[in-house]
């Protein structure tokens, strides 16, 4: 299989560069990501008249904010009968209402920055890939529209071919709220909107190493950087899946998981609408999850967890044939249609697979969006600036426990992730 061994959304777009000059050397806030996260959060600071210095240590989107999927999507990771039976009914009503709120966060952002980035509120579909999950669905519909007051559409299988052009699965469940979107562009314009506000971003700049300190009298961080020394009263950390021993307590708290992905070459219009016939978000109902829809371009991008360690050339050659076989196996349509580009990125999943945003050892960071972070980090990057600025918290997952490692035993080197795929596999032929 000839494919080109890259991002297709990096070809739609270019990207701002960072601050030119002198490195600062003291800042009120020291944002460490500019993905979603980050920027969001460097914008909201500089608009409240922060002075704020975001350290990438690659390059501005570099990270899974430009390499998902682009959907925008209501909800979160775990269903919400597993949220209320852990969390109580109370609190998992706020994480609800927050999923729903950061989708209107990213479209007013979309909107206030003029961010030309494709987003378009076109839904989303969940296919049920066994029977007993399509039962499950209406049970979900009934709790969702009863306690949250959001409504959802059940397909059944014999109405599917309106939502979907492939026979193998037991019906669906629609939400009409969730976004697509093109992720290069979002960030390139959260960049953009990060410096208009006054941020710096300095790229390619390793943050090694935080400790505590005072400069000329005020309590704070001095953050080791490959570009020199920066204080900071407060620290923000960003980097997701990417989280390095430059923060070791959060770093042991953070599995970081390969994504791979793979697009098409454009397809006819007529073999598009025939196999997305409204444009749809999808997603199926497995554990080991395929993900996938049109491009702007009308490109099948296909996506999932073809592999759990993070990217490497070899594991994007090896998942790209196995995510190509997905592809068919979901679409046969496409059989001999080319597969023109494959890539990976790496999702943070933390072991309660739920979203964090708080302070630890004094500085304040989110983290955990398990798939779904281009809302979810948008929106808690923005609560934890306004928090930083005002000391108010809307962020419901502040006070919720963040897990670590059963025993301790991790300490950032995920080892244990081929015996986690195939414990999922199993759950997936088996439930």
């Amino acid at each position: 299989m000839d494919f080109k061994d890259s991002n297709y959304w990096l070809d739609t777009v270019t990207m701002p560069t960072g601050t030119p000059g002198a490195f600062a050397e003291r800042a009120d806030v020291a944002v460490i990501g500019a993905g979603f996260t980050g920027l969001s959060a460097a914008r909201t600071l500089a608009k409240g008249g922060a002075t704020v210095v975001v350290l990438e240590a690659n390059g501005i989107g570099w990270g899974a904010s430009s390499r998902n999927g682009g959907m925008v999507l209501t909800g979160l990771k775990l269903s919400t009968e597993t949220l209320a039976a852990r969390y109580g009914m109370e609190a998992t009503r706020r994480m609800y209402a927050a999923s729903l709120a950061s989708i209107d966060l990213v479209e007013q952002i979309v909107r206030e920055e003029n961010i030309d980035c494709d987003f378009s509120r076109c839904g989303h579909l969940e296919v049920a890939c066994k029977q007993s999950h399509f039962e499950g669905y209406a049970r979900s519909v009934e709790l969702i529209a009863r306690e949250f007051n959001h409504q959802l559409r059940i397909v059944p299988k014999d109405q599917l071919r309106s939502e979907i052009g492939s026979n193998i699965y037991s019906g669906g469940i629609v939400d009409e709220v969730s976004a697509g979107i093109n992720p290069a562009r979002y960030v390139a314009g959260l960049g953009r909107a990060a410096l208009k506000a006054g941020a710096c971003i300095y790229e390619n700049t390793r943050v090694q190493n935080i400790v505590r300190a005072a400069h000329n009298g005020e309590a704070g961080f001095r953050l080791c950087t490959s570009h020199g020394p920066l204080f900071a009263r407060d620290v923000l950390i960003g980097t997701s899946g990417y989280t390095s021993k430059a923060t070791p307590a959060l770093q042991k708290k953070i599995i970081p998981i390969g994504s791979f992905i793979i697009a098409t070459e454009q397809l006819p219009e007529t073999l598009a609408r025939e196999l997305s016939p409204r444009n749809r978000m999808i997603y199926d109902s497995k554990h080991y999850l395929y993900y996938y829809r049109l491009t702007p371009d009308n490109r099948m991008l296909f996506g999932g967890r073809a592999a759990f360690f993070p990217e490497t050339k070899n594991t994007i050659r090896r998942s790209a044939g196995i995510l190509r076989d997905g592809m068919i196996g979901v679409y046969p349509q496409l059989r001999d249609v080319k597969v023109e580009y494959a890539w990976g990125g790496t999702l943070d999943f933390c072991f309660d697979t739920m979203p964090h945003a708080g302070r630890m050892d004094g500085f304040y960071y989110a983290v955990g969006y398990a798939g779904h972070g281009v809302a979810m980090a948008t929106y808690l990057g923005t609560k934890v600036a306004e928090e930083m600025i005002s000391g108010s918290n809307g962020n419901p997952y502040a006070n919720i426990p963040f897990p670590g490692a059963p025993l301790g035993l991790y300490n950032g080197r995920a080892w244990f992730l081929p015996f986690a795929g195939a414990y999922y596999k199993v759950l997936d032929w088996t439930s």
